[in-house]
């Protein structure tokens, strides 16, 4: 770059800097992150990003922006790390390096570095732990059994390499508490408060899970269920009801309302309100195993664990087309609405009244909930 380009590019940030103090704007400051990235100054980026942001939070061109940045960061010491390792490997450097891949969401990544690194040093109870939480992320998402088994057998690994590991045993615990194990989680909290006694979140969570009940000892089980039903046994600590608990019952009068203003329209054939393991239909439904309601469930799971790995948002509706007709699908939180519509029938209006019904059943759902 010459002495001219260096004088034009300081003279076009000092123009946006002051438009961005007298007049600031989203486009402003992300006009100001683009020249920074242009000259690859990835610090003076994230600081733009993140002061537009402070102002502009629900701007989606500089959360982009700062996701780049903070991606161009992690993977400049991405490439060091590897250096570092290629002359020198050791687990801390390992470790760091998945911790970064599972920030940027690249799993395969995490899993491919442990296992270079397990292979290496297979006694390295922290890398196992790094895998865990890696396994334990996904299953939280996407609700998959074979990432939550496999997170429980990491975990177990670590602690078989250091049994005074309160990170493994912490995670453990909660993971068991989420899935309805009981038993199990007691059995790592025991162990918790004998390494730290009084710890407030340990006994917190004590008293949480001694309130409830095993609903099975078999880790599959639970773990298969937790997939089947697209929801946990239990929120996270301290948050209240499990999640699948149903909206009061002063609500449901209003979904009721709201599912058979829907089925009244024509072309509608059948119609349903999911929330966890629970359903209210209507249309030509048998009974809970109806494939309707399954096709819902998977449809709706599907969808919502795509637009996560794709990162673009949730899912919030869409139209499966068919022979069938339209199959019609709309997600918020914990509830899926379903609708079954013959080709032709109005699906914009179908679509408008399903959103409506969820999003108005969840606001008075939460609001009994926070009196």
């Amino acid at each position: 770059m010459n002495i001219l380009q260096r004088f034009k590019i300081s003279r076009e940030l000092a123009r946006l800097e002051k438009k961005a103090r007298e007049t600031p704007s989203p486009s402003t400051y992300v006009d100001m992150a683009q020249v920074y990235i242009n000259l690859g100054m990835v610090d003076q980026t994230l600081r733009v990003a993140e002061e537009g942001l402070a102002l502009f939070p629900s701007s989606e061109e500089l959360k982009r922006v700062l996701k780049f940045a903070k991606k161009s960061k992690l993977n400049h010491r991405i490439r060091e790390l590897r250096s570092r390792i290629n002359k020198q490997p050791a687990p801390v450097l390992y470790r760091e390096l998945a911790s970064i891949y599972m920030e940027l969401g690249d799993f395969g990544s995490v899993q491919g570095t442990c296992e270079e690194c397990l292979r290496r040093f297979p006694e390295d109870d922290g890398t196992w732990l790094v895998l865990a939480r890696a396994r334990l992320k996904n299953f939280y998402r996407d609700l998959t059994a074979q990432d939550g088994l496999e997170a429980v057998r990491c975990l177990k690994k670590a602690l078989s390499l250091n049994p005074a590991s309160g990170a493994a045993l912490r995670l453990l615990a909660e993971v068991f508490y989420r899935v309805g194990a009981i038993g199990q989680a007691q059995e790592y909290l025991e162990k918790l408060r004998g390494m730290f006694p009084g710890e407030k979140e340990v006994e917190a969570l004590w008293r949480e899970v001694s309130t409830k009940t095993s609903r099975e000892d078999d880790l599959d089980v639970l773990f298969r269920a937790v997939e089947e039903k697209g929801a946990l046994a239990y929120g996270p600590p301290g948050s209240g009801p499990k999640s699948y608990t149903f909206a009061p019952e002063q609500a449901l009068a209003g979904i009721k309302k709201s599912l058979a203003q829907i089925a009244s329209v024509d072309g509608v054939q059948k119609a349903a309100y999911i929330k966890g393991s629970k359903a209210l239909v209507r249309g030509e439904i048998r009974d809970a195993r109806d494939p309707f309601l399954r096709a819902a469930r998977v449809i709706a799971r599907s969808a919502q664990r795509a637009s996560r790995r794709m990162d673009i948002g949730n899912f919030n509706k869409g139209i499966v087309e068919g022979p069938f007709g339209n199959f019609l699908i709309c997600c918020l939180g914990d509830v899926t609405a379903s609708v079954l519509v013959d080709k032709g029938s109005r699906v914009d209006k179908v679509l408008s009244l399903m959103q409506d019904m969820v999003a108005s059943s969840l606001y008075v759902a939460n609001s009994e909930g926070g009196r």
